[in-house]
């Protein structure tokens, strides 16, 4: 599968790139897609959400009524859920999110992300991407030559690039990643997804 490199003013360089297709046109596996981001989601959670029981709450132990006679439920504490200021029934606990998730599955679920992209044309690649020096605006000008300015996009480097990466931090639709980092969810939130033309053969490596 052959797609054409373009400068990073957006223009044809006239030369093409030849992408994998054990990599880049698969049958894509969407179970493999659907574990892998929930694995991923799974992993960005604190689990540091927790409140109350009835037993944790600060108040006093005594019956606040009679037993019988009162003709309303039977109470025998303040700090009882059906009282207001009282614990919580089956309130959120720390817990961990993480679960295991064999690498074949996820190198599947990457190979089957990148193919979407491929066959619904939202993947482009780049000969070079060198600012030499640390510019948001430049960044931007990059964006809006390949018309990306209005879209989220995901621009993969072969290596880390600091120039491009401080460069592209504050851009609120667009995420700068090196090849070994990139994950199934990052290339499926992206509406368009940039390649330099180094990471394509690292991916390549990952991926095989």
């Amino acid at each position: 599968m052959k797609v054409k490199v373009l400068d990073k003013g957006g223009k044809e360089t006239g030369k093409e790139v030849e992408l994998n297709d054990s990599i880049f046109n698969i049958e894509p596996n969407d179970h493999a897609i659907y574990l892998d981001t929930k694995q991923y989601l799974a992993n960005q959670r604190q689990g540091t959400s927790k409140s109350k029981e009835r037993g944790e709450i600060t108040g006093s132990t005594r019956k606040i009524k009679k037993q019988k006679g009162t003709g309303t439920a039977r109470a025998g504490s303040i700090k009882s859920p059906v009282f207001r200021g009282g614990g919580r029934i089956f309130g959120p606990k720390p817990r961990i999110y993480w679960f295991k998730l064999n690498k074949k599955v996820k190198t599947l679920a990457r190979k089957s992300a990148f193919t979407y992209k491929c066959k619904s044309e939202k993947l482009s690649v780049v000969d070079s991407l060198a600012f030499g020096e640390v510019k948001t605006k430049t960044y931007i000008k990059f964006l809006t030559d390949l018309k990306l300015d209005s879209a989220k996009s995901l621009v993969i480097l072969p290596e880390l690039d600091k120039d491009v990466y401080l460069s592209g931090r504050n851009v609120t639709n667009s995420i700068v990643k090196t090849a070994d980092q990139v994950s199934t969810y990052d290339v499926l939130n992206a509406d368009n997804v940039v390649l330099v033309e180094g990471a394509v053969k690292k991916l390549e490596e990952i991926l095989a």
